[in-house]
């Protein structure tokens, strides 16, 4: 079939080229003659004419049976473009609105109008395989530059947050493989390496080097990249950074030559499927393996924070990867030092209207906080679990909800964020303070679990206990959850 397509943006005319082409044998008629000769050049189908002369679209052999498409670019002359495509013939009509204000009053005057034409808004097209192409074209657009961007750089650092998990280990080995390097011309680096013995496990098993470095570090590098985090995480110690990918809140206060923040998916890992699919990347075994295993870990196999695009990312990688190998990673998580501490929550925590909460005393390490406050959310009537502890000096705090109450991240942020840094998603959050901090502000440790419960049952009790509905816009949070 044949289609006229009338439009003057470039990007439209390539989204409507690629997507309708397999099935129309599609043109495209544009005002403007530099336009038309340049992707005339690039192989589209093109001619230049006047919209306003009549003679141009009886030149386009209109028939009947050709499917015009008319793009609105919101401009007075559409209605005289479309009566000029009536008179030469056309009758299969449809107007695109493309970034037009007030879409709504401008559909209806179009019907009013023209009841024989249709009026479609360009998200109206932008569902199943349109949406996907489209996307991926977007994508690949933001690869493409930033692969160039890195491409003359003699070393770079890709940097990962604080004690990496799977889903920031994994994103570093798919970024690598994105900028086409080897681990000696991009480090995958943190200030703290990996600790926790699940991720141990998983560094071991897929032979990813964590190498160690400080900001003194930084400056040895052309280019610096970020994954599964944002350098607000770092406190003020890196100074630049080039690119960014990460899943959670967007953070403010930095500026990056490239970044993908994409908060409402479930890791940082479906963003990198979706680079190293737009591109037609070579997925490695080793890659898709940490990367299938990163988003299982991150989304609690889908029990928390994922949606279709996360699903999605899952079906590609897992015939790509090895299924024993992530079954021998997972392993039994349940250590003594760990259940050390989940008894320890046991014996001095509170339950009360469905919050859980308890202070774990020193700890010598961070994970234990999310363990035991992940473990105690499988208690039965137990919506909220509100863990902390002092390490290293510090307060850290972590919550988790079941996803269906009150924003996490923002309860964090409302009581730690102005003593240190605190935020998160709506089902988890972290929040890390100088320990004299919370104690000036909230009262001895030796207290801090009955504190700690008063505190978030009055969050809960501000909004009489209605809870929020999941799907709405996240807030956007000063901190990085793990």
């Amino acid at each position: 079939m044949r289609c006229l397509a009338i439009c003057q943006d470039e990007l439209v005319i390539r989204v409507l080229d690629e997507i309708l082409l397999p099935s129309f044998e599609i043109e495209f008629l544009v005002e403007s003659a530099a336009l038309a000769r340049r992707l005339s050049e690039a192989g589209v189908h093109i001619t230049a004419g006047d919209l306003k002369r009549k003679d141009t679209f009886h030149k386009a052999d209109i028939s009947p049976s050709t499917c015009i498409i008319l793009q609105d670019t919101g401009k007075r002359g559409l209605k005289k473009t479309l009566e000029n495509i009536r008179d030469a013939g056309g009758t299969l009509i449809y107007v695109l609105g493309v970034g037009v204000g007030a879409s709504a009053e401008r559909e209806e005057e179009i019907r009013n109008a023209y009841p024989d034409v249709t009026y479609l808004a360009m998200a109206e097209l932008f569902g199943g395989p349109l949406l996907t192409e489209f996307g991926r074209s977007l994508t690949r657009a933001r690869v493409q530059q930033y692969q160039r961007y890195f491409a003359d750089a003699e070393k770079v650092l890709i940097m990962l947050h604080n004690d990496p998990d799977p889903d920031a280990m994994a994103s570093g080995l798919a970024l690598r493989s994105l900028l086409r390097r080897t681990k000696t011309t991009a480090i995958i680096g943190a200030i703290q390496g990996v600790t926790r013995p699940e991720n141990l496990r998983m560094a071991n098993l897929l032979d990813i080097h964590v190498e160690s470095v400080t900001p003194a570090d930084f400056h040895s590098f052309q280019r610096i990249a970020m994954v599964d985090v944002q350098p607000h995480y770092f406190t003020g110690q890196v100074e630049r950074v080039d690119l960014v990918i990460d899943h959670h809140p967007e953070q403010t206060g930095y500026s990056a030559i490239f970044k993908d923040i994409r908060a409402d998916y479930g890791s940082t890992c479906t963003i990198l499927t979706e680079h190293l699919r737009a591109v037609d990347a070579n997925i490695s075994e080793r890659t898709a393996t940490a990367m299938l295993y990163a988003i299982k870990s991150d989304t609690l196999f889908f029990n928390r924070q994922a949606n279709r695009v996360d699903l999605e990312a899952f079906s590609f990688l897992y015939p790509l990867s090895d299924a024993a190998l992530i079954r021998k990673m997972e392993g039994a998580e349940i250590t003594m030092e760990r259940l050390a501490y989940v008894t320890k929550a046991t014996e001095t925590g509170h339950l009360k209207e469905q919050v859980f909460c308890a202070f774990l005393g020193e700890l010598p390490r961070e994970d234990f906080i999310p363990y035991v406050a992940d473990f105690f959310l499988q208690l039965e009537d137990t919506k909220w679990t509100l863990i902390a502890g002092v390490v290293n000096g510090s307060f850290v705090a972590s919550v988790r909800n079941i996803g269906y109450t009150r924003n996490a991240g923002e309860f964090m942020r409302k009581l730690f964020a102005d003593i240190g840094s605190a935020g998160g998603h709506r089902a988890m959050a972290k929040a890390v303070v100088p320990a004299d901090r919370f104690v000036t502000k909230y009262g001895p440790l030796e207290n801090a679990t009955e504190r700690l419960l008063e505190l978030a049952l009055q969050f809960l009790h501000d909004t009489n206990g209605a809870d929020k509905k999941p799907g709405r816009e996240r807030e956007k949070e000063p901190a990085t959850p793990r």
